[in-house]
């Protein structure tokens, strides 16, 4: 590949910006960001402002582009995910199959193992349930919730082998301590989710190795004065990964700010979209487990419901969550795109994602002032 340079944008590296400074991208990585005096020889990209950024990085994402993944759990339809998103800037995501069969966890992670292969925005694959509470069943099926047994964690240590990065959310209550310092051991990323439990229980789980809290704040026991729940368990432990969906629905941005303010542990918390197939489509509903899901105009974005008004997921995607964030939250820019890009790679433990630093890959964003997309970039190439 010929090298790239990139100018006309300031230039956000995943820390801070660099004004009046050029992108040099050499064999899709970055190889530096210079001064634009004494330039190299390379194609040269002009820029019209605006912000130059990593890709997004989305650990949740359970559709887009007209596509769930529990349709049809396949590399096609995570393709057609990725490539529903990446029109909002997103590079790097994880397809989200939410509680269903075991037939349908199999060919998720089957299909997993092929769409890493490429080079098309699928970085990983992410299994939400069926290990879940039915307490805090929120839209997935109760009915198909159970208990984690020794066959399933053979199964989660095959498919991390194969696939790289895999998360798995699991509620406290259906996985014991011991089993989770066993697929933690193995390299798998195990997030709590749609879970009941005490702080006490969800505290004895980060200890053995989980790593985050799936869509803080929905789903799980709320924090009380004298029982702080999973959410105050969330907040309070140093090391814990915690995800958000900013979108005005899912958790009111009085309490969004207040937990940014109050997490212990610098850059633990990041935005997730949780976005559902509505993302890049112009459709108004759709089918999830054979219930009719669908989009209610109003607020920051739409918001998707059950028959029962139970939230299915969100109808936003990153950018606009970054929007979000700068004009609800009280986030520079900066930090807001830290949240979509730095701290979830961090998370995935995803080695040159989500910034551009020397070496690291040359997945970019290029945003208006608006905090609009105008292009993306995968290993250099338009995307």
């Amino acid at each position: 590949m010929p090298r790239k340079i990139f100018t006309g944008a300031r230039i956000f590296d995943g820390e801070r910006f660099h004004d009046e400074k050029a992108l040099i991208v050499t064999n899709g990585r970055v190889e530096a960001i210079v001064s634009c005096n004494g330039l190299p020889e390379g194609e040269t990209i002009s820029l019209a402002g605006g912000v130059l950024s990593a890709g997004f990085v989305d650990a949740q994402v359970n559709g887009g582009g007209g596509r769930m993944l529990n349709d049809e759990p396949s590399a096609a339809s995570m393709y057609i995910i990725a490539d529903g998103h990446r029109r909002f800037g997103t590079t790097a995501l994880l397809p989200t199959l939410i509680t269903d069969t075991a037939d349908a966890t199999a060919a998720a992670i089957e299909a997993a193992k092929d769409a890493v292969k490429t080079n098309r925005g699928v970085a990983g694959l992410h299994l939400e349930g069926p290990h879940l509470a039915p307490a805090r069943k929120g839209a997935h099926l109760a009915e198909l919730m159970r208990p984690v047994e020794d066959k399933d964690v053979k199964a989660f240590i095959r498919a991390r082998e194969a696939i790289g990065t895999l998360l798995v959310t699991m509620a406290a209550e259906q996985v014991t301590v011991a089993q989770v310092r066993e697929l933690s051991e193995a390299g798998i990323i195990v997030s709590i989710g749609h879970s009941d439990c005490s702080s006490e229980a969800a505290e004895e789980r980060f200890d053995a190795g989980v790593r985050g809290v799936t869509h803080l704040f929905n789903a799980m026991s709320q924090m009380g004065h004298r029982a702080p729940g999973l959410v105050g368990a969330a907040i309070d432990h140093p090391s814990t990964w915690c995800g958000i969906i900013a979108d005005g629905h899912h958790v009111d941005p009085k309490v969004l700010r207040t937990a940014l303010r109050a997490k212990r542990g610098q850059g633990k918390l990041f935005f997730v979209t949780d976005a559902m197939s509505l993302v890049g489509s112009e459709k108004d509903s759709f089918m999830l487990n054979g219930r009719t899901v669908r989009r209610e105009k109003g607020g920051f974005c739409s918001k998707l419901v059950l028959s029962d008004g139970t939230l299915a997921g969100s109808d936003v995607d990153m950018a606009s969550t970054i929007r979000y964030g700068v004009t609800y939250l009280d986030l520079t820019l900066a930090e807001a795109l830290r949240m979509a890009t730095l701290y979830p790679a961090r998370f995935l433990r995803l080695d040159g994602y989500g910034h551009l630093s020397p070496g690291a890959r040359a997945d970019l964003v290029h945003l208006t002032d608006a905090i609009e997309v105008t292009a993306t970039w995968i290993d250099g190439e338009a995307a």
